[in-house]
């Protein structure tokens, strides 16, 4: 018996509809493979690592490296940061708001890098002058003083028919520059010895730089003073000058100055540290090497705008003040014994 067309018709449609359900070429879940690392283009791994990597350094290795000390060596360019921010004070001679807001500023540079401060006050004509000490490593052996005075001269005589100030950037702010940089890198578990920073006042303003003035009047009360025999004394002045030529001086103590010159030498500076004798200085290391204590002025007295109006920032350099400094630096740390 024949079956209609209609019959077949619609068996052959069903055996198509059950085919498809049976025969769907998507993948199922559990047929998924997804690309590894490895198989990701370049631009997708990296973007994966930054949003999903996990630190591989714990919390406590984090402490633990923010607690190792910091190994620092003198900056050239951080002194000579120093040297300007004592510029923005202006003139800074005795009696001028200068100089007590720079007398201001290197007590609380000092404070901040963990140094004890004494502030030293003494009369003198109209004024009450301020010598500054930063002390480090208390009783940890003799005394040695690193000295600059931070006084400029309220006339640039050198200048002729002036009556205007020395601004003052090698003769007074260079030396302080050394020093406040020195407090910020010496690394002082080397050191053997108790360190002295000091800031002298009332250096420059002799010979009617100021009326009755003096020279060295802080630098003498200090050694006068003195209630221990220090070791010995270095002073740093107008060492900043970019064109810096350091001769033997005078007055100084010969076997020690031989011993920092041959220091600077050992470092590359014999060019600027010139192993001959050129001047005798009446300067703040004096009133200390009368007093038996071995004393050394390392100093540029060839500098050619000393005491006039263009004794200015421009005129010194990072270079200079990194030479002294670094030579400094080297000796209290590795060449005191010799």
């Amino acid at each position: 018996m024949r079956r209609p067309f209609t019959t077949y018709f619609l068996a052959f449609i069903f055996l198509i509809l059950a085919a498809c359900q049976t025969s769907d070429p998507r993948p199922t879940a559990t047929n998924v493979v997804l690309p590894t690392a490895t198989d990701m283009p370049p631009t997708a791994v990296s973007t994966a690592a930054i949003v999903t990597e996990e630190p591989t350094t714990t919390p406590t290795e984090t402490v633990e490296a923010a607690e190792t000390p910091i190994s620092l060596v003198f900056d050239g360019d951080s002194a000579y940061d120093f040297l300007l921010e004592q510029m923005e004070f202006g003139p800074r001679f005795p009696g001028s708001p200068g100089h007590e807001e720079v007398g201001d500023y290197i007590v609380e540079q000092l404070a901040a890098l963990s140094w004890e401060v004494e502030e030293q006050t003494f009369p003198y004509q109209d004024i009450t002058g301020r010598n500054i000490i930063g002390r480090a490593n208390e009783g940890v052996g003799p005394v040695i003083i690193l000295g600059a005075h931070y006084d400029t001269r309220a006339i640039a005589d050198q200048t002729p028919d002036s009556a205007e100030p020395v601004p003052g950037a090698v003769d007074g702010a260079s030396g302080v520059a050394v020093l406040l940089e020195l407090a910020r890198t010496l690394d002082l578990e080397l050191i053997n010895r108790e360190i002295w920073l000091a800031f002298f006042d009332v250096e420059d303003n002799g010979n009617n730089g100021l009326p009755g003035y003096d020279w060295i009047v802080g630098s003498t009360y200090m050694a006068e003073n003195l209630t221990i025999d220090p070791e010995a004394m270095i002073l740093v002045d107008m060492i900043g000058d970019a064109d810096q030529q350091l001769y033997y001086e005078g007055n100084s103590d010969q076997e020690l100055q031989a011993r920092i010159w041959a220091i600077a030498a050992e470092l590359g500076y014999e060019a600027y540290f010139i192993q001959e004798l050129k001047y005798t200085m009446i300067d703040d290391h004096l009133p200390f090497a009368e007093r038996g204590i071995p004393a050394v002025d390392i100093i540029d007295f060839d500098y050619p705008y000393w005491h006039t109006v263009d004794d200015t920032a421009d005129k010194a350099s990072p270079e200079s003040l990194l030479r002294v400094g670094r030579t400094l630096e080297v000796w209290l740390e590795t060449g005191i014994d010799g």
